[in-house]
């Protein structure tokens, strides 16, 4: 996971243009959410990183709503739903899907976690869900019933409202984990936040030819003068 970020910096984030107020994505399977409250996370962290839809000057550049952020949120706050669950959508596997090349699709399977890491998490995550309870609550408080109805400006000037500055630091925290995580956790869908930064993700395994191990591509860094000389020559005579 991503270190948490300063408020200040999610405060000025927040700040945008008008923006959409459509709810949840209808087709989303949620895990933790109520519809409502993924509605309330949804239309929050579009005002956090606004696509087209909620910005026009961000036409061609996708968003929270087209990277599905809600979903990553959702998948990872509902991780540890079952206690049966011997492989929860934590730790994904690897070292590379199957999206530059042929095979098996190693990041789609989950690794298990001991005893004490599922100890870990479960704590870990139980505070993040009391915090978006509580976060939601005071989101629709604020606006007057429905965070979603306000109007973007409104929106704007409820997240950066001291009272949520917690809060708004953790959802942008994982509004940017959303965005640019593997799609395998439930954000970044249609890999959008890595088309959007030119980042080609997993692209092993890729390996080298031959001719590339064979080839010289320059000077040695590690040359044989200078002090480099004198160490390896006291090296030489231990």
């Amino acid at each position: 996971m991503i270190g948490a970020l300063p408020v200040a910096v999610a405060s000025a984030a927040v700040l945008g243009a008008e923006g959409c107020t459509s709810s949840a994505s209808s087709d989303r399977t949620l895990r933790f959410f109520t519809a409502d409250q993924a509605a309330v996370v949804e239309a929050a962290t579009a005002r956090i990183a606004p696509g087209p839809a909620d910005d026009p000057a961000e036409a061609g550049h996708p968003g929270a709503r087209e990277a599905d952020v809600t979903g990553y949120i959702d998948s990872m706050l509902g991780a540890l739903g079952s206690l049966d669950d011997a492989a929860p959508l934590v730790f994904a596997g690897g070292p590379w899907s199957n999206r530059h090349t042929s095979g098996p699709d190693l990041m789609a399977r989950f690794l298990a976690l001991d005893p004490v890491g599922r100890i870990a998490w479960r704590r870990r995550l139980t505070g993040w869900q009391q915090q978006y309870r509580q976060g939601i609550a005071t989101l629709d408080k604020l606006a007057g019933g429905d965070f979603t109805k306000a109007s973007g400006a409104k929106q704007d000037k409820i997240l950066v409202m001291s009272a949520l500055s917690d809060f708004v630091s953790l959802l942008f925290e994982h509004t940017i984990e959303g965005l640019y995580a593997a799609p395998e956790y439930g954000g970044n869908r249609g890999l959008a936040g890595w088309k959007e930064i030119g980042f080609p993700g997993d692209i092993q395994p890729r390996g080298y030819t031959a001719d590339e191990v064979s080839r010289s591509d320059g000077p040695d860094p590690v040359d044989n003068t200078g002090i480099v000389a004198d160490v390896l020559k006291l090296l030489g005579s231990l």
